[in-house]
């Protein structure tokens, strides 16, 4: 079939789907964040996860 036209080549394809819960308050928050920072939710999560782990490597 072959890469549709237009698709972004990365060496690190985000195929996986995160699903999560939150109440309205938090939802808020990370509305706030992402106007904020000019991030998309996704880009918010990632860098949440990646201090996060940085903080355990500690």
């Amino acid at each position: 079939m072959g890469i549709k036209k237009g698709t972004k080549l990365t060496d690190h394809p985000k195929n996986k789907i995160l699903r999560i819960r939150m109440d309205e308050d938090t939802a808020n928050k990370l509305k706030a964040v992402c106007e904020k920072k000019q991030k998309s939710m996704s880009d918010v999560v990632r860098d949440g996860i990646e201090q996060q782990y940085a903080e355990l490597k500690k």
